[in-house]
């Protein structure tokens, strides 16, 4: 592993997360949404300078088998709050203990840089909600998508994309991108599993046998919206603890979400 850091990138982060730290909301749980509780951590409601944001949207007609629940909160809150540990121990972030869950239906996204979303072959957005997600990315906003499989899953992914960037395409990220080096150098990647792999000792799901990091970029080839497809992020951080999930999965989708942050507030 190489940690690369650039000063004039550590001088625009410090920045901008002095301004964020004035907006940031108070911690706020959904206990009857929690797909994995966890015990609220200590110093849940600190004031930090980045704190993990989980978006809250609608699945609808594309509910999957968390039902009425809506499939946002897969792993959450257990993910979420075993990941932010990773951040604080392998970074210098001023990191919250505890997440903040943001719904779609408020202003309240655009005071977050840095937004994660579970299971987007299962959401089905409004097309209030399309253009506030345009907004956001167009604004400077960054989203990181992770667990959604096969072909069916990315068609339901894409028709909101879609919706939301008409003109623009959806690309695969070169090896030699920035995203891939800002702090670790994932030159070499592995396809990271869901727990299923425990049972199943298959490492994809449905038909996504081939794993993907693909993205779309602004105008001034920022990415905007990184995907992890055919791939299970928040598995790996929900199960770090579990000794029969392999560590080789866990500490990938450590430093890829380490990464992606670090580059959501240096880009």
């Amino acid at each position: 592993m190489r940690v690369r850091f650039a000063l004039p990138a550590i001088i625009l982060l410090l920045f901008g997360l002095t301004g964020l730290f004035a907006f940031q909301a108070n911690f706020t749980q959904y206990p009857g949404e929690e797909d994995n509780p966890a015990p609220v951590p200590p110093r849940a409601f600190e004031r930090t300078e980045w704190a993990f944001a989980r978006l809250r949207y609608p699945s609808g007609r594309y509910a999957s088998y968390s039902g009425l629940r809506g499939s946002w909160p897969t792993d959450y809150p257990k993910a979420d709050r075993q990941f932010v540990q990773g951040v604080a121990r392998l970074t210098r972030l001023h990191t919250r203990s505890s997440e903040q869950v943001i719904d779609l239906n408020t202003q309240e996204l655009f005071n977050w840089p840095w937004v994660y979303a579970v299971e987007v072959g299962h959401w089905d957005l409004t097309d209030q909600q399309c253009a506030m997600l345009r907004e956001y990315f167009l604004r400077g906003g960054f989203l990181m998508v992770d667990d959604f499989h096969g072909t069916y899953e990315w068609k339901v992914f894409t028709d909101s994309m879609d919706r939301i960037f008409p003109d623009r395409k959806i690309v695969e990220i070169e090896n030699d991108d920035p995203i891939f080096h800002t702090v670790y150098d994932l030159s070499d990647r592995v396809q990271v599993p869901g727990l299923q792999y425990v049972y199943s000792h298959k490492v994809y799901e449905k038909d996504g046998k081939i794993p993907h990091w693909r993205a779309i970029y602004d105008d001034q080839k920022r990415i905007m919206v990184a995907m992890t497809f055919n791939q299970d992020h928040g598995d790996a951080w929900e199960h770090a603890d579990n000794p029969e999930y392999e560590q080789k999965y866990t500490s990938q989708a450590y430093r890829t979400g380490i990464n992606y942050i670090i580059y959501s507030m240096t880009h």
